[in-house]
């Protein structure tokens, strides 16, 4: 039976945070790790080995596979920061004017904050919660 790996544990951020190698996206995860906490008003918590992330939802899909991920995230990896925001009507259009990027399904990546608009990426978070909130409502 599939077990999922990325759950929410007590692992320290901090911890964590003070782990990453890079300088730069050390500082870059702790500017993360105010502006996420911020907007979404959830403590942070660890998700799995490498996730930082902040609320959550449970899903149930219709092969009947269930779980609890993080609401939004985000992930200072040695290549690049993975952000964790889902889809929703309105991410192409507030993605257009982020800055320098690429996307996967529920993932933004970028190399580092200096290369995007954060008032953008504050809109992004919110918009995702929203999304995800429309799209998985707590009960």
């Amino acid at each position: 039976m599939y077990e999922v790996l990325t759950k929410e544990h007590d692992g320290s951020v901090i911890e964590f945070i003070e782990n990453v190698e890079s300088p730069k996206k050390r500082e870059d995860a702790y500017t993360l790790l105010e502006l996420f906490t911020k907007i979404t008003g959830f403590e942070a918590k660890m998700w799995g080995p490498s996730i930082i992330g902040f609320g959550s939802y449970h899903y149930k899909y219709a092969t009947g596979h269930e779980g609890d991920a993080a609401l939004v995230g985000f992930s200072p990896r040695k290549a690049k920061i993975s952000l964790y925001l889902t889809g929703g009507p309105e991410r192409e259009r507030i993605l257009a004017n982020l800055g320098k990027h690429t996307v996967g399904k529920s993932c933004v990546y970028v190399n580092k904050l200096a290369d995007i608009d954060i008032s953008v990426l504050e809109k992004l978070i919110s918009h995702s919660i929203e999304f995800m909130n429309e799209l998985y409502p707590k009960k």
